[in-house]
């Protein structure tokens, strides 16, 4: 036997009706129906989280423009010139699409094997790209990422580094300059993390290798970081920790000069007092996938 309900209440019947009178409308636009937009809302900042806390994201870039396009100029300059670079440089950097553009979300920087002068005169055989954000952007302290495919061959010279900003006035190396990652082409798993101020530069550089199990770092995208927090530097790769630098590692007398805003940049050197120059093993072109580049402050 049913059990007796009690009567729908007026304000529930109107409801309902009200509902069912909107279903009723959807059901008749089938599929031309589209579900409005949500409400755009003030963006969240992104976050994330790792074994030494919370970072808040403060800057990036995600290389997601158009195919065969320029670098965003909001966020990054070119470096050209083919002077050396006093590491005795082989190659001739340039601002051209030839050499760093967006492809497929990734930055590429491409080294060439071609005969080059610039503006100024100079003729080098090789040209590549060197990209700052010098200008655009700096931050003291934080953690500082990018993801990156880089290339092979003896003579190649990859790098994601940082320079102080008080480089005009200061110069190198009062300014300091904090090497996230570099290879040089005859050690195709090894990178390196390095730190270099008056008194402790160039060769005399404080840092640290780090060395796949096995492989090539060409071989795959790799994860490069710095944390940098008063008075020290964490060198990552893919998460694990491989350096931790501090005061206590500078030799006597010299000043520990990370402790002022840096900016980011990026490159790859053809040849060089460290890396020694291509060979007939080396292959051209060579080239360098940034997929990004992310910086975050401690929250």
């Amino acid at each position: 036997m049913l059990a007796m309900r009690d009567p729908i209440p007026p304000s529930l019947l109107k409801a309902a009706l009200i509902l069912a009178a909107a279903l009723f409308g959807i059901a008749a636009l089938g599929q031309d129906y589209v579900p409005p937009k949500a409400q755009a809302t003030s963006s969240a900042s992104v976050s994330i989280q790792t074994s030494t806390g919370r970072w808040e994201q403060t800057w990036s870039d995600e290389f997601n423009g158009p195919n065969g396009s320029q670098p965003d100029p909001a966020k990054w300059t070119f470096v050209t010139g083919g002077n050396g670079w006093g590491n005795k440089e082989l190659e001739y950097y340039t601002a051209r699409p030839e050499n760093a553009h967006i492809e497929d979300g990734n930055l590429v920087i491409t080294a060439l094997k071609e005969d080059y002068t610039g503006a100024d005169g100079v003729t080098r055989n090789y040209t590549s790209a060197r990209m700052q954000t010098m200008g655009k952007f700096d931050q003291a302290y934080g953690r500082f990422e990018a993801r990156i495919k880089i290339p092979y061959g003896q003579g190649i010279w990859p790098a994601f580094w940082m320079l102080g900003a008080d480089m005009p006035t200061a110069h190198w190396p009062g300014a300091g300059e904090i090497d996230i990652m570099e290879n040089i082409g005859r050690e195709p798993g090894t990178v390196h993390g390095t730190i270099h101020g008056p008194g402790y530069s160039g060769a005399k550089g404080i840092g640290a290798p780090y060395s796949l199990p096995a492989g090539r770092f060409a071989d795959d995208y790799h994860l490069y970081v710095i944390e940098w927090e008063p008075n020290q530097i964490r060198f990552y790769v893919d998460d694990h920790l491989y350096e931790t630098r501090t005061p206590a590692d500078l030799p006597p007398g010299t000043k520990w000069v990370y402790d002022h805003p840096f900016y980011i940049l990026l490159n790859c050197a053809v040849g060089g007092a460290w890396p020694g120059n291509p060979d007939d093993t080396s292959t051209f072109p060579q080239k360098m996938l940034v997929d990004y580049v992310r910086v975050y402050k401690k929250g």
